[in-house]
């Protein structure tokens, strides 16, 4: 078999999903490399040259050698290779909401991650939290308009204002009363804000890993520069709890995986609120997995290597694979 780490992808977390390919190449044993690039077409890349890549949060990465495909479609049907299986990582738009995972189930190619209908309804919020509701606690939270606004306004102080499908914390506009709405150019979602705890558990086979905190500075927010850049916020695993607190995490982590559809592995984000409860706020099906990631700082303190998480996911990636039956595009 042929192991193909794919990254890039048109979205805005294409510089997380370079990072994350730059951890993911480090712990497999001469894996292909393809880049994704913006315009679509597909590049294929030299393994050291996507590690030598510096700073990779904010400078973009630029292949030396030209595009082979114009685009990923033709990429996945003509593949150079025998027995390929792609180990994902890409973050936000058709990488992760079940576009590509689709026309690579259509091909009969085996991939890590969860399933094209996993994919979709994960990484759609309010289609998530509909499948959820009833299992797990959630804040409130609607369709983000002037008069959704204004009415959650009627219960709330502060509202969390954050894209319906997207990730890594960009997008994110936290308002009070009194700020200015932004200009809101793609679909939105309005929910309440929860003062608590920031608390992450990642979810490998339908088990919980330990639960970790993000610790957040006063004044500040979880934003992109908190979560890659360190900038106003840090990480503790495993997250000093109280037991109880830390069995609802994993709890509610292994219920949206399950409830979801997940394979393999996921990442659910909570709030623990000042009162002990427990509320969800999303589940990611390719969380990211940089060097700072959370989920492999989870790895970590269960004491999984990098290399096994990954042989793991690949073997379930073809077992997956050889019991799927091969639909036609």
């Amino acid at each position: 078999m042929t192991l193909i780490v794919l990254f890039g992808g048109q979205s805005d977390e294409r510089h997380v999903s370079v990072a994350s390919a730059q951890n993911i190449a480090s712990h497999l044993d001469a894996p292909l490399c393809w880049f994704w690039a913006p315009n679509g077409a597909v590049h294929d890349v030299a393994p050291d040259e996507l590690l030598r890549h510096a700073n990779p949060f904010l400078d973009d990465y630029v292949p030396s050698r030209p595009a082979i495909w114009p685009d990923i479609e033709q990429a996945l049907d003509t593949l150079p290779v025998e027995d390929p299986i792609f180990v994902l990582a890409l973050h936000g738009g058709a990488g992760e909401d079940g576009t590509l995972q689709r026309m690579l189930e259509r091909r009969g190619i085996p991939f890590t991650g969860s399933g094209s209908e996993a994919s979709a309804v994960a990484f759609d919020k309010e289609r998530a939290k509909e499948r959820l509701r009833g299992h797990v606690a959630m804040a409130e939270s609607r369709v983000a308009n002037d008069e959704s606004i204004r009415d959650m306004f009627t219960r709330h102080e502060k509202l969390v204002l954050k894209p319906v499908a997207g990730g890594s914390s960009r997008g994110l506009y936290f308002v009070t009363r009194h700020d200015e709405i932004p200009e809101l150019e793609v679909s939105y979602m309005v929910e309440q804000f929860l003062s608590g705890r920031e608390l992450t558990v990642g979810v490998v086979e339908g088990v919980a890993l330990p639960v970790l905190e993000v610790e957040i500075d006063p004044g500040r927010d979880f934003d992109y520069d908190g979560k890659y850049l360190g900038k106003g916020s840090h990480e503790i695993c495993p997250a000093r709890i109280p037991d109880s607190m830390r069995d609802a995490v994993q709890r509610a982590g292994v219920i949206a995986h399950e409830r979801l559809g997940c394979d393999g592995y996921s990442r659910t984000d909570v709030v623990a609120a000042d009162d002990g409860t427990v509320y969800f706020l999303e589940t990611n099906t390719l969380p990211g997995m940089t060097k700072a990631s959370l989920v492999p700082q989870e790895l970590a303190a269960a004491g999984i290597s990098m290399r096994d998480f990954l042989d793991r996911q690949v073997t379930l990636a073809l077992q997956r694979s050889s019991r799927a039956p091969r639909s036609s595009r």
